[in-house]
Formats: C-alpha cells, structure tokens, sequence
C-alpha cells in the first residue's frame, strides 16, 4: 500500500542512524538539531515491517501519526495499534518503540522537545518473535 506523505518522504537513513533499525526508514528533518528552538521535529516513513528499536528520550517524545498502519509500545506494556490521526505523548524516560504494521506503511511527525535534556539512548531490537505475533486491529 502507497501511503501519501503530506510532508515529503525524506532521504533513507544514515549509515549510524540505521544501527537503530529494522527495515527501511526514512527521515525529513523538518526542525533539525540545529535550529535555535530547542526541538526537533522529524517526519518519519517506515516500509511495511520495520521499525525503531527500543529507546528511550530524556525529555519525552511526540508521535503525530499522519499515515498508514503502525505500533507504539512501553515496556511491559500491550501494543498500541496506530492510525492517521493518532497522538503518542511519551514522557521523558520511558522505554518504547514505534514502526509500521506487517503489511502497512507508516508515517508519522516524531517532536523531540528539549533537546537540551541529551539525545535518545538506543537499547535492544524489537524481537523478531514478539513483532511477528502483533495484529493489527482498530483500537488495539
């Protein structure tokens, strides 16, 4: 499925970047690094499958979900099933991951705020095993 990408599908990811992913992504940094106002604001597209591996933000994160099908997930908690219009709010320290369905692209503004407060610490890949038993549904 071709997912239409309001906000231009970006340049495929940097060689350190995919280190933190599985499948292929691709980035737009809309507000990068830096600008003088203390955010950055990204969209992301992911091909069906991939995703981001776990990490967690100092300050927190905000998904603004703009196409496709996709999961968010805590640590120890169930997946979230992700749509257009959907709002992640992620508070700083908390450990995630987010990328598309099995069979779905997924496109979504990643807001990063407080820059100042330290980049993403990466941890461990989601696990093939674990991906591969999510299905998507509305409201799961």
């Amino acid at each position: 499925m071709e997912e239409k990408i309001i906000f231009g599908k970006g340049q495929p990811l940097s060689e350190e970047a995919k280190q933190h992913f599985t499948g292929n992504c691709y980035v737009n940094d809309m507000v990068p690094f830096e600008s003088p106002y203390n955010v950055i604001v990204s969209n992301v597209t992911f091909e069906p499958g991939s995703r981001n591996h776990w990490h967690i933000h100092p300050a927190g994160q905000i998904l603004l979900v703009t196409g496709g099908q996709g999961w968010y997930q805590e640590y120890g908690k169930p997946a979230r099933a992700l749509k257009a219009g959907d709002v992640v709010q992620i508070p700083g320290g908390v450990k995630h991951w987010h990328g598309a369905a099995k069979d779905s692209g997924f496109v979504h503004l990643a807001v990063e705020p407080d820059i100042a407060a330290g980049p993403p610490k990466w941890l461990e890949e989601v696990s093939e095993k674990d991906y591969q038993t999510l299905e998507w549904r509305e409201n799961a």
